[in-house]
């Protein structure tokens, strides 16, 4: 009688411990399907503004490429399918492999040159000196400095016959030199304006990634006997590699577009000497009467592509560097 009314009373507890545990469960259940709401909520924003200026532009950019479109064909909506007939075009066209040498020069030579003056700038006003915070941002002004305002001063100083540059080389000798109007000198030109323009952000972000070392590696190592030029080269560059990783691959994807400096300074000319891509597409869109809509956009992929491959490669890098 007595085990009877044990397991009643266990039963009924057991009912009773259910009948608690019941909303809790509905309670943690409604909690969680609220920590996922309000997570869509966050992410949401994010994902309109994507496919609503990043993926729909894409889709309509590929469309485009794949048919023959003419002016008549967005107000008819008719565009005959073309395939890959229009990267065939711009392929075999006697533009394409200029324009193809071009962007490669202008790309690499301006990281190079970039990344490496701003890396000696960052490391030279790493050392505290006086006025060092004021010369730093006055290495500022360029990259502050709206590319409209940067490109026109350039095209002036490097004007043939009335520019500060030309004056400077008469006066230590040195014969005029026709920095916009010749095919061998109008890619060094837009060069030049545009290692000047990206010096200051590689200077700010390697002056940033100096300040996340500690001090304590360059005091021991200047304990050991190492040079400066030791310290640099097996402390301070290996530790910024994190840093200038992220800095060239930035500066490739933007170098890669760059088109208001070589527009403003050269058009791409003379012929096509400083034509990089961008310019082409521009000059295929709407540089005619005829526009070749297509073709434009054409280039324009092939420049995405050219992108998604050099950032597959950093992060298969940088994978590669943080699994070692």
């Amino acid at each position: 009688m007595t085990t009877d009314r044990s397991v009643a009373r266990s039963a009924q507890r057991s009912r009773a411990g259910a009948a608690h545990a019941a909303p809790a469960r509905g309670r943690r259940a409604w909690q969680r399907r609220r920590a996922q709401w309000a997570a869509w909520g966050f992410i949401a924003p994010v994902v309109v503004y994507l496919a609503a200026f990043y993926a729909y532009p894409l889709y309509q950019n590929i469309d485009l490429s794949i048919r023959s479109y003419t002016v008549a064909s967005f107000i008819t909506g008719d565009a005959p399918f073309a395939g890959f007939a229009n990267y065939s075009n711009i392929i075999h066209s006697s533009t394409f492999a200029p324009a193809l040498i071009s962007t490669a020069l202008f790309v690499f030579v301006s990281i190079a040159f970039q990344f490496a003056i701003g890396l000696a700038l960052a490391v030279f006003f790493f050392r505290k000196f006086p006025l060092s915070g004021f010369l730093r941002a006055l290495f500022l002004v360029p990259w502050l400095l709206p590319l409209l305002v940067s490109a026109s001063t350039w095209s002036w100083m490097l004007n043939s016959d009335s520019g500060v540059v030309n004056a400077l080389l008469h006066a230590v000798g040195i014969g005029q030199v026709h920095w916009l109007t010749s095919p061998d000198w109008s890619l060094a030109s837009v060069l030049i304006a545009n290692i000047w323009i990206g010096i200051p952000f590689n200077l700010v972000i390697m002056y940033s990634g100096l300040q996340g070392i500690s001090t304590d590696v360059f005091e021991a190592a200047a304990i050991d006997g190492a040079s400066g030029w030791q310290r640099f080269w097996r402390i301070t560059f290996p530790l910024l590699r994190p840093v200038s990783a992220i800095t060239l691959l930035l500066g490739f994807i933007y170098t890669l577009k760059v088109f208001d400096i070589i527009w403003i300074m050269t058009r791409g000319g003379p012929a096509t000497s400083s034509t990089t891509l961008a310019i082409w597409a521009y000059q295929l869109g709407f540089g005619s009467l005829l526009p070749d809509f297509s073709s434009a956009a054409a280039v324009g992929n092939v420049l995405i592509v050219i992108a998604l491959i050099f950032a597959f490669a950093y992060i298969r890098v940088r994978n590669r560097l943080e699994a070692s």
